[in-house]
This record gives C-alpha cells, structure tokens and sequence, in this order.
C-alpha cells in the first residue's frame, strides 16, 4: 500500500486527497488537495467555479496527534470574489472558518474541555488554554441549532457568576428538555430582553410558564409588551424558604451583638457557633449542634421564636398538602410573621405576600428551578475547573458544551471503517 492512500485512510479527511507525506522534526506534514472544483466561500453557501487568484502560501491546520508526532494538514487554496461577503479564501471541509485546527481536533478540545482541567488539556494537546476557548467557541457557534428554541413551551431563568466581581451569565433552560438553551453576559432586564429578540414575538407567545427567583428585572422583562405577559410566573418554593432562613439568620446576629454587650464574653463566643444548629435541618443535625439546639429552647427569647417561624414555613412545602391547604398556611403564617415584632420576618412576610401568586403557581404546576439550580451547580463546576477563561463568550460557549443542546460526536465515533 502506496504511504498516501495509507494516510488518506488514517487520516479520513473530508473533501480531500492526500498527495504527500513529508516527516520533520517532532512533526509530520501531510499535504493535501481538494477533490471540489467548484470554490465555496466560508461564510455563506454562495459557490463558483469562477477563482480570483491563489494564496502563494499554504495553508496549514493542526490535525489530532499520531502517538509523539504533531499531525499538520498542508494545502494550497484559491480565493473566490463573494457578491456578499467579497474576497475570500476558499472554505475546506475538514476545518472551520479563520482556525488553525482541523474540524477532528477541535472536536476533540472541546469534548476534553468539558471533561478536566486546562493544565491537563494544555499538556495532552501542546495547545495554550486561550486557544483552548477560542476553540470552543468555534464549535459552539458551528454546533449549536437555531431550531433549539422552538416549541419552548416551559422555561427557567437564573443567573450564575462566572468570575469575582460581579461577573454574571443569564442562562435560560428548557424544562422540558433538561437543557441550557440561551445564554448570555450579564444578570439585568436588558439581558434578558436580548432573549426575547432572539425568540421572537410568535414564539414567545407560545411560552405557558417562566420559573425565576424573586429578583426584579426578569419579571420586569417577562412581562414587557411583545415578549410573555400570558405566561404564569413560577417562583421556586426554595427561594421562599431561603429568604425565610435569611430572616432567622439575621435574628441570630442580633441576638449575638446584644450578647456581645454584656460582660460575660463567653455567652456570646458559645453562641456565635449556634448558627448551623439553626439553619440546618433538625434531622441533619450532629449530636453538638442538637445540644446547642436544645439549649436555645430553653433560653427561649426572639431567636428561639424565629426558628420556630422559620421550621413552620419550611414544613409547609414537605410536599404532602395540596395547593389549597398550601395557600391557607401561606396565609396563615405570613399574618403570623408579620405580627412577630422581628423586623427581619416582618419584611420577609411582606415579600412573601408580593410573590404569594408565583410561589403558588409553581407547586400546582410542579414547575420550579430545581433542574436550573442543578444544572448551574454543574455549570460553577466546569468554570471554577476552566480557571483562566478571560472571556464570558469563551465561557458561555463551555457552558452550552456541558449543559446546552449540543451533542459532541469525537472523531472515531463519525468515522466509518
């Protein structure tokens, strides 16, 4: 077997033919030609036979590694004058538009990417992590189907920070599909409005429910004129539940700078270990922590009647009511908070109250961000693990790899024996 048709078959390349195989130092150069005659511009699907003239210099791409030796794809293109786009060099099949890697190996970088760690990747692949995910952004927008948003029907929105200082992604999920399907910078009413651009008014229109958190700027879009003011707003019970463990947090800070006061330092140094034997659930609690618990019952005061406050609304949503004996305890308790005198329940009760009909909405629907709150944990695993992206489309582009609709087929797995 003549050493070009052994490569045009380990190889595989798309589209081309190999001519010659050329071994250097730690690398291996295979050279290529194009079987198409027809020149087809990369930025459109505008094609011709009609060729401008030809680079006086190769073309050269990174191909997936033979064991130690750099694979590299060399081949002499012609440029194409697009009626749209102008002078271009002509597309290859077996890359992307404007990359030095061939499609195979991007593929590759990509799947690695949302598998382990960029020292890993880097040392595997003899590639910089910024090229790591500028790679992964060609994929992405190569990969990722604009058909993804249609029949939405059920969706969740949440944001999630991808770097310190306030640094946010908005990421809008499909419920019914279990995936990130929209994504983008930022955490306010504008972000989220670039959704609805996206979508459109007739698909927005088909939307039934939106689950969020009690924050103000997603509701202010959904309900904005041409986007989904049919669709019921789904607050998560959760976020009730915290804002009610916020509230017994703040009683118990209270309480300790009051202790802080008094002369006995003690008192307040013990207490200020008290706060997980509060917030933790009573049957998670250690031994020490279930002292400590008991120990607050019987020093009684504010902080033990926040706790009970705090306990009575957790078990409203244990799940064995149904939606009208869960309305009339709602009810029922934030009447009972709001005349506690612990100003930190009093507020909680009044938020409670403005988001009374999104709480309610979300348990007879059964329709909450339990699966957004899931898949953002994933998605702050894979950024804290992809340390050193400087870039929220680099970022926004691992989280659609890991959590969006994208199905990464690895080079075997498209190849045909």
């Amino acid at each position: 077997m003549r050493v070009t048709t052994a490569f045009n078959r380990l190889l595989s390349l798309p589209g081309a033919r190999v001519t010659e195989v050329c071994f250097e130092d730690a690398r291996l150069v295979v050279d290529v030609a194009l079987l198409r005659r027809r020149l087809q511009c990369p930025e459109c699907t505008f094609s011709t036979a009609a060729c401008y003239d030809t680079r006086p210099v190769f073309s050269t791409w990174r191909h997936t590694d033979m064991g130690r030796w750099k694979v590299l794809v060399r081949a002499g293109l012609r440029r194409l004058e697009c009626p749209t786009h102008g002078v271009r060099v002509e597309a290859v099949p077996f890359a992307r538009h404007r990359s030095g890697f061939s499609r195979d190996f991007e593929d590759l970088i990509a799947f690695l990417a949302t598998k382990t760690d960029k020292t890993t990747i880097s040392r595997l692949s003899r590639v910089d992590w910024d090229s790591v995910g500028r790679i992964c952004e060609r994929v992405v927008a190569d990969g990722l189907d604009p058909a993804r948003l249609d029949g939405l029907v059920n969706i969740g929105v949440d944001e999630v920070s991808w770097r310190k200082h306030h640094r946010y992604l908005t990421l809008v999920t499909d419920h019914t599909a279990g995936k990130i399907v929209w994504g983008a910078e930022g955490k306010d009413t504008a972000t989220l409005d670039a959704f609805f651009n996206e979508l459109g008014e007739s698909r927005s229109a088909a939307l039934q429910a939106v689950s969020m958190d009690m924050g103000v700027a997603f509701n202010k879009s959904v309900r904005a004129p041409g986007h989904a003011p049919q669709a019921l707003i789904c607050i998560d019970p959760f976020h009730a539940v915290k804002l009610v463990g916020d509230a017994l947090d703040k009683v118990r800070r209270i309480t300790w700078n009051e202790l802080r006061q008094l002369p006995d330092q003690a008192a307040a140094r013990k207490f200020k270990g008290a706060r997980w034997s509060l917030l933790k659930r009573p049957e998670n609690l250690t031994d020490d922590q279930s002292a400590t618990l008991r120990q607050l019952r019987n020093r009684g005061g504010d902080l033990w009647r926040a706790y009970r406050l705090k306990e009575s609304f957790r078990a409203i949503f244990a799940g064995d009511l149904d939606p009208d004996e869960t309305v009339e305890l709602i009810d029922r308790w934030c009447s009972q908070a709001s005349r506690s005198r612990l100003a930190p329940f009093v507020k909680a009760a009044k938020t409670i109250r403005k988001f009374r009909d999104g709480v309610l909405a979300a348990i007879r629907l059964k329709i909450n961000n339990a699966r957004a709150e899931g898949l953002n944990n994933h998605v702050r695993l894979i950024i804290r693990r992809a340390y050193g992206f400087h870039s929220p489309r680099a970022a926004l582009a691992l989280v659609m790899l890991s959590c969006g609709p994208i199905d990464l087929v690895l080079p075997h797995e498209r190849t045909t024996i």
